[in-house]
């Protein structure tokens, strides 16, 4: 990505989202899904810890772990689709199927997906179930913003059946419409919105279906979304993000937080 072209450059920069297919071979995607077979096929989750995380406000409101979730951002942690526990938190799905995403530090503790987080493909030196509408900001805040960049790599096809990713071209342009935020220790729930999410034009949203080993940039305040899968096929992707480090402040504010052993604002994956 180091090499992106001027029309590249400019198209991320008009639309904010960019598509560069085949930037994994179908090899380098087979790796990195056999190593999350592996990861959940080995996840031990104690059952008050089995948490749903989601971008929809009533589901970050009700999580019953603050350690598990907030603690995160230096573990290989696991989160779970709406509706795949019982009420005493036993699965009414098959394991491999109930897993929403596995966070946060992949890009650190695992061998496979380091080697591909900090690949010489992915420097970046002139860039700074259903998925509802957001914006990755308002979980990653930066100050000043337009400092986070997002990277989502599909391991497989993603089509318009199996839920692809849609956005608004120059949604980025118009700042941060809401932000999630710690509460403060004690309280309930442990996060909080600051701002509310605009009633989105469904009409405005473009599909970008994308085979597999396709990378799509994400500029942290564009507008984007995914549909329910409805097929019979699963969609995996690995997604991280990358924060300028340079002038940049990572909000003390943000649910994510570094770590004594991840100092730094974390590549969030």
């Amino acid at each position: 990505m180091a090499c992106l072209s001027s029309s590249q450059l400019q198209k991320f920069q008009e639309d904010g989202f960019l598509v560069l297919e085949g930037f994994l071979s179908a090899d380098e995607c087979v790796v990195m899904q056999q190593r999350i077979g592996e990861l959940v096929a080995n996840m031990d989750v104690p059952l008050h810890s089995r948490t749903i995380f989601s971008t929809q406000d009533e589901q970050l409101k009700v999580l019953d772990n603050r350690d598990y979730f907030w603690n995160s951002g230096d573990k290989i942690r696991f989160f779970f689709e709406k509706g795949v526990f019982d009420e005493k938190g036993n699965f009414l799905v098959p394991p491999e199927k109930s897993i929403n995403k596995i966070g946060h530090a992949l890009h650190a503790h695992d061998p496979v997906f380091r080697s591909v987080t900090h690949s010489p493909k992915v420097q970046q030196p002139h860039l700074g179930g259903e998925v509802t509408p957001h914006q990755d900001a308002t979980f990653l805040y930066t100050e000043p913003l337009g400092r986070l960049l997002g990277i989502w790599i599909a391991l497989e096809d993603a089509t318009l059946e199996n839920g692809c990713l849609w956005f608004i071209p120059g949604s980025h342009t118009s700042g941060v419409s809401r932000r999630l935020i710690r509460a403060p220790a004690g309280s309930i729930p442990v996060t909080s919105f600051l701002g509310s999410e605009p009633a989105w034009d469904n009409s405005l949203f473009v599909p970008t279906p994308v085979q597999r080993g396709a990378l799509i940039l994400i500029h942290g305040e564009v507008v984007h979304k995914s549909e329910q899968n409805l097929s019979d096929r699963s969609r995996h992707a690995y997604t991280f993000h990358l924060m300028e480090a340079l002038g940049t402040v990572w909000s003390p504010e943000n649910w994510l937080q570094p770590t004594a052993e991840l100092p730094f604002p974390p590549l969030y994956t």
